[in-house]
C-alpha cells in the first residue's frame, strides 16, 4: 500500500510542505506533529471552527462531514465548499491530500 502524504499549502504565503501521515491521524494532527501553526482551541474535539482549512484534494477519502462539524464550519472566516475541520479530517491508508491552510490571525470560535 502506497504511504499516505499531506501537501499544506498556506494562503499567507509560506512555502508548501508536503507530510507521511499514519492511518488514524487527523489532518491536524499531522499539521501540529510537523510544527505547522494551525489553530485548534477546543484541543480538536470538533468543538470550534479554528482548525479550519480547505481540502484542495483527496476529499472523497475523508470520512463524510457531520452536522456538528458543519455548524461550526459556518462560523469559520471565509468558509468555502471544500471547508472541512482539520480535527475531523482522519488519514486513511494510501490517501493523497492536499489542503490549504488560511490565514491564522483571527480570534476563533
Amino acid at each position: 500500500m502506497s504511504a499516505t502524504t499531506i501537501l499544506f499549502q498556506f494562503q499567507d504565503g509560506q512555502p508548501a510542505q508536503t507530510h507521511v501521515a499514519a492511518a488514524g491521524e487527523s489532518v491536524l494532527d499531522v499539521a501540529l506533529n510537523n510544527g505547522i501553526q494551525l489553530q485548534h482551541n477546543c484541543g480538536g474535539v470538533c468543538g470550534c471552527s479554528t482548525c479550519h482549512v480547505y481540502v484542495d484534494k483527496g476529499a472523497e477519502a475523508l470520512p463524510e462531514i457531520s452536522e456538528k462539524e458543519e455548524d461550526f464550519i459556518d462560523r469559520a472566516v471565509d468558509p468555502r465548499i471544500t471547508s472541512r475541520l482539520a480535527c475531523q479530517c482522519v488519514i486513511h491508508s494510501g490517501l493523497q491530500l492536499t489542503v490549504t491552510i488560511p490565514p491564522q490571525n483571527f480570534l476563533g470560535h
